[in-house]
C-alpha cells in the first residue's frame, strides 16, 4: 500500500471519530464525564509517547541532526502556542462560561479545521517515512481526537447549534484531515527534505497539546482514587507507545 493511500485511509478513520458526538447524544452528561478522564489520560500518554518514542528518534535517525531536530521541535511547540492563542483552541468546558453566541461555534470550527489540516500533513509525513512510524502516529492522533471531538461537539451545542447540525458540521470539518494529507503529499513531492521539518514540528505540537491542554485537565481531578487511576492509564499509554517503538 502506498503512503498516500495509507494516509488517506488513516485520515478517514480519524474523521469518522468525529461521529463520537453520537455517543454524546445518547449518554448522560454525568456518565460521560466519568469516562472523559480516562480518554484524556490515554491521549496524554499517547501524544507524549508518539513524540518521544517515535517522531523525535525517527527524525534524528533519518537526518542525523539532533540539535536541529530539537530546535525545530521548539519551533513546532511555539507555533502551536501561537495558533491556539489566535484561534482560541481552548474550548469552554466550564458551566459558568458566559459566551452563548454562535460565533463561538464558528470560531471553534475554524480552529478545528486548521488543526485537522495539520493532523493530515503529520499523518502523511509519518507514512511517507514508513508504515511503522505512521501507525503509532495515527494511534496518538486518534486517542487525542476522541475527547477533543466530544468537546468540539459540546461547544457547538453550547453555541446554539441543533444536535444534528452540530454532528454534520463536526464531521465535515473532520474531513479536512484528508485535505491535509494531500497538502502533505504536495509538500513532500515539491520540497526536498520537508520531513526534516515536519517530523520534529509534529513532535513539538504533540508535546504542546499534551502539556498545555491535557495535563492541566488531569490536574483538575480532585478525587484521589481517580487521580491515581488516570496516572496509571497515562503510564500504560506511554508503555504501549514504547512497545510499538520496539516492534
Amino acid at each position: 500500500m502506498s503512503p498516500l493511500i495509507g494516509s488517506i485511509l488513516g485520515a478517514l478513520a480519524i474523521s469518522i471519530i468525529s461521529l463520537i458526538g453520537i455517543l454524546a447524544i445518547s449518554v448522560k452528561e454525568h456518565i460521560l464525564n466519568k469516562f472523559l478522564f480516562v480518554l484524556v489520560s490515554l491521549s496524554t500518554g499517547a501524544l507524549l509517547g508518539g513524540a518521544f518514542f517515535h517522531l523525535l528518534p525517527e527524525a534524528i535517525e533519518e537526518f542525523g541532526l539532533p540539535l536541529k531536530t530539537f530546535e525545530l521541535t521548539l519551533v513546532g511547540f511555539g507555533l502551536f502556542f501561537i495558533l491556539e492563542r489566535a484561534l482560541r483552541w481552548h474550548h469552554c468546558h466550564e458551566a459558568e462560561c458566559d459566551i452563548h453566541s454562535k460565533h463561538l461555534g464558528y470560531l471553534n470550527l475554524i480552529g478545528d479545521a486548521v488543526h485537522n489540516l495539520i493532523d493530515g500533513i503529520i499523518i502523511y509525513s509519518a507514512f511517507v517515512v514508513s508504515p511503522a512510524l505512521g501507525i503509532p502516529v495515527l494511534v496518538s492522533i486518534a486517542l487525542h481526537e476522541i475527547p477533543q471531538e466530544i468537546g468540539d461537539y459540546g461547544v457547538l451545542i453550547y453555541s446554539g447549534f441543533k444536535r444534528k447540525t452540530a454532528l454534520i458540521y463536526n464531521f465535515l470539518i473532520a474531513l479536512t484531515a484528508i485535505v491535509g494529507v494531500f497538502i502533505g503529499y504536495l509538500l513532500t513531492n515539491r520540497l526536498e527534505n520537508i520531513n526534516e521539518f515536519l517530523l520534529p514540528f509534529a513532535a513539538g505540537g504533540f508535546i504542546y497539546i499534551a502539556a498545555s491542554d491535557l495535563i492541566p485537565e488531569l490536574h483538575k481531578e480532585k478525587n484521589n482514587f481517580r487521580a491515581v487511576v488516570s496516572f496509571i492509564i497515562f503510564i500504560i499509554a506511554l508503555l504501549v507507545m514504547l512497545f510499538l517503538a520496539h516492534q
